[in-house]
Parts: structure tokens; C-alpha cells; sequence
């Protein structure tokens, strides 16, 4: 892989991870007013059209119905419940805190990926993951006056989603498209969620449709860019930039809620990041070690 193919696929994943960064401060905007599974079905219906298109023009359309159905509606459903436990950690808590916790994804990948893909863990690896793990409790203090809440195991909870979710794109990458599983994470997510939030909807008020548009606008930029960006780059080179979103969290949450990180977060969430880092970087020499 070329340097500048890198150079290349860094750019567009800092392009990818600032617009989910926007993309979850929509999310937060909109918490107070709607449900958390309103809001995840307005992030599916908001998204759903740009997908379609994009579709569309790749060709794809009948490459949507020839699929593994009962995996992409549990990874449906994971995405319902990820999105619906993610906004309602954001509600409550800064986005810096929220991506602190939500850092040990990766770590969490790793770990189910023995059980689940029969993968092999070697010692380093496994003690990357415990150190990881030891960040997570340093940003929830587990401790009386701590911040161990139903917000912060609540976005522990979207992790954990998200690390399942993970597990099952490596095993639909093997018989179905990219555009199958984003297609249909969005329509699951906007007809299941939609369905759950019924009974408590209350309609888009005026003032938020902004929100709402901005919403999927930025999910789709967020979701084409981290794809484009590890089709063209390498994966072990491209996954560490994927931390930046802290430093989105940390200035979003400073102009528009006008709130700093506290300095136990700032420190959990470098235990965290320097952790996955190791853990991607140690992956890659592993790698090159087995095929020169």
C-alpha cells in the first residue's frame, strides 16, 4: 500500500469521523425534545433516501433481496438498540465522557472475536484489552461519588452493540454488498425504532427539522467516508485516527454546551485510546510477521 494511498485514506476517515461527530451532536440536540427511539427512527427515514440513491447509482438494487436475512435483521436490531442506548447516554452526559467509554468498541471486537469467529488472542493482546478495560472504569469511577450511572452503562451498553454489530459485517462481507448491509441497517432501524417510539411519538416541531436534515446528511458523509476510507488505505494505519472524534466531543461540547472533560476522563480515555492504538498497531506486525 502507497503512502499516499494512506495519506489519502487518513484525510477522508478525519472527514468521516468529524461528521459523525455532527452527526451525534444532532442526536444530543434533539434528546430533551423526543424519544431515544424517536430519534433513532429519525436518524434511519433521515438517512434512508440519500442510501436509496446512492444505491441506485452504483447499480445494487437487485443485489438488496439476495441476502442473509436473518443476520442483517439481528444487526437491525443491534442497531436499534445501539442508537436508542446511545442517545439516551448522550442525553445526560457531555459527548467527550461518551466517547471515552465508547472507545473500548475496539478492544471489545477483539475480545468477542474468539468466541464468535474462533479467532486467537495471544498474551499481549489480552493484556492491552485487560488495560483498555481498566480506562473504561477510570471514566466510569465505580465509586460512590463516581459517574457509574445508567448514562455512562448505557453508552458501555452502545459499545458492546456496536463491537456485535462489527462481528456480523465480517461474516455478511463474505456473501453480501456494502450497500445490502447499510440499506438495510437504515430501514431496520427506521421502521423497528419507529414502531417501538408509537405509542410515545410526538411530531417534528418546526424549529427542528433542521436538526433532523443535518442529521442525515452527516450520517451519510460519516458512513461513505469511514467505508471509502479503509478501501483505500490501510486498516492498521487508518483505524488509530478514528480517536480524533475526542477531540470533536471536546470542542462541540465546550461551544455549544459550554462544558470541559473533566481531567479523570481526559486520563481514562488516553488509557483507552493508547490501548486500541497498541492493539491495531501490534495486529499489523503480526500480520506483515506471517505474510512477508
Amino acid at each position: 500500500m502507497h503512502a499516499r494511498e494512506n495519506l489519502s485514506g487518513v484525510t477522508i476517515m478525519l472527514v468521516g469521523v468529524a461528521a459523525f461527530s455532527l452527526m451525534d451532536a444532532c442526536l444530543k440536540l434533539l434528546s430533551p425534545h423526543y424519544s431515544s427511539l424517536e430519534i433513532a427512527s429519525l436518524r434511519g427515514m433521515a438517512t434512508l433516501p440519500i442510501v436509496i440513491i446512492w444505491v441506485a447509482a452504483t447499480g445494487e438494487i437487485p443485489g438488496l433481496f439476495r441476502i442473509r436475512w436473518s443476520l442483517h435483521v439481528a444487526r437491525g436490531a443491534m442497531g436499534v438498540a445501539t442508537l436508542t442506548f446511545f442517545t439516551f447516554g448522550v442525553r445526560h452526559l457531555p459527548l467527550a465522557d461518551a466517547y471515552s467509554i465508547f472507545f473500548v468498541a475496539p478492544l471489545l471486537i477483539t475480545v468477542l472475536a474468539v468466541p464468535l469467529l474462533d479467532e486467537r488472542v495471544g498474551r499481549a493482546r489480552w493484556t492491552a484489552i485487560a488495560v483498555g478495560f481498566g480506562g473504561v472504569l477510570i471514566v466510569l469511577r465505580p465509586t460512590t461519588a463516581g459517574a457509574l450511572t445508567l448514562p455512562g452503562l448505557a453508552i458501555l451498553a452502545t459499545a458492546l452493540g456496536y463491537a456485535l454489530s462489527a462481528i456480523t459485517v465480517r461474516v455478511l462481507g463474505r456473501t453480501d454488498s456494502t450497500q445490502s448491509m447499510v440499506f438495510w441497517l437504515m430501514a431496520f432501524i427506521a421502521v423497528g425504532a419507529g414502531l417501538l417510539a408509537l405509542p410515545t411519538w410526538r411530531p417534528v416541531q418546526h424549529e427542528h427539522w433542521w436538526i433532523v436534515v443535518g442529521l442525515g446528511l452527516s450520517g451519510s458523509v460519516g458512513q461513505w467516508a469511514v467505508t471509502e476510507a479503509f478501501r483505500r488505505g490501510e486498516a492498521s494505519f487508518i483505524a488509530p485516527f478514528e480517536y480524533t472524534a475526542l477531540v470533536w466531543g471536546i470542542g462541540l461540547d465546550w461551544f455549544v454546551w459550554e462544558t470541559t472533560p473533566t481531567a479523570v476522563t481526559l486520563a481514562g480515555a488516553s488509557v483507552i485510546i493508547a490501548s486500541g492504538i497498541y492493539l491495531v498497531r501490534h495486529e499489523r506486525v503480526h500480520s506483515t510477521a506471517e505474510h512477508p
